[in-house]
């Protein structure tokens, strides 16, 4: 491959990589959500700032992947700024769960070819380093499992108060799967749970109470008033997840 063919590829590949990446934060931004629209935020978007870093190098990244992973954090709702390859999850005994999907990251650097060096030898010139730019798939700690248990994400409690006694009372008695975790709020048929954001992400607290009273009845109407509703027993299992 000639220097100038080299340096044509690599030029183009990173342009196309540029593209996509500000194509991909562009569209964050214009996606934003708005207090009135809907009642919470993310929680990440409310725990403190920390860098992003590899989990198995304990190396933080850099550039343009600082504000890749940061959206990716508060876009899904991760609960923590660590992340790993695929094979790096498996070299720590553990391994990606089934159906995650990873957030692209990049890797820049220059390199000379061996033709470039023969070149600069032969005319004395000095060689000619040539960008390149790659990118990498990595996922984030809460997108695995089997971790060594210093690596384990653990969900934090919600602060004291913010959950009302009365309520907590209530999904309790209902006996439901109740879930906090995450950026949606919705209820799930055929594995029969609720799953909310967690309280700390909500701007306005009785609007966490609102929330999960809202998905606890779409839970009542698929298994405390199923005949009411008109909903048979099994059409259950092939309900997709509900949220309003």
């Amino acid at each position: 491959m000639s220097r100038h063919t080299a340096r044509a590829r690599s030029g183009s590949d990173r342009t196309s990589l540029y593209d996509e990446i500000t194509t991909k934060i562009i569209g964050e931004l214009e996606a934003g959500r708005v207090p009135w629209v809907q009642p919470w935020g993310t929680a990440a978007a409310k725990a403190p700032l920390a860098m992003p870093k590899n989990a198995a190098t304990s190396r933080n990244y850099s550039g343009i992947n600082v504000l890749i992973l940061w959206g990716a954090v508060i876009e899904h709702g991760f609960p923590v700024q660590g992340w790993v390859t695929f094979r790096q999850a498996l070299s720590l005994g553990g391994n990606v769960r089934k159906g995650e999907h990873g957030t692209t990251v990049v890797y820049a650097d220059r390199f000379i070819p061996d033709d470039e060096k023969k070149r600069a030898r032969e005319t004395g010139e000095e060689a000619q380093a040539i960008p390149f730019l790659k990118r990498f798939t990595v996922f984030n700690l809460a997108q695995c499992e089997g971790l060594p248990e210093e690596l384990s994400v653990i969900a934090p409690p919600p602060e004291p108060g913010l959950i009302e006694p009365t309520v907590e009372a209530l999904i309790k008695a209902t006996g439901i799967d109740f879930r906090v975790g995450g950026s949606r709020a919705f209820y799930v048929p055929a594995h029969d749970y609720v799953q909310v954001p967690p309280p700390q992400a909500y701007f306005e607290p009785i609007n966490w109470h609102r929330t999960a009273l809202h998905e606890l009845g779409h839970y009542a109407v698929f298994r405390i008033m199923p005949r009411r509703s008109g909903i048979a027993h099994d059409e259950r299992p092939g309900q997709r997840g509900m949220s309003a």
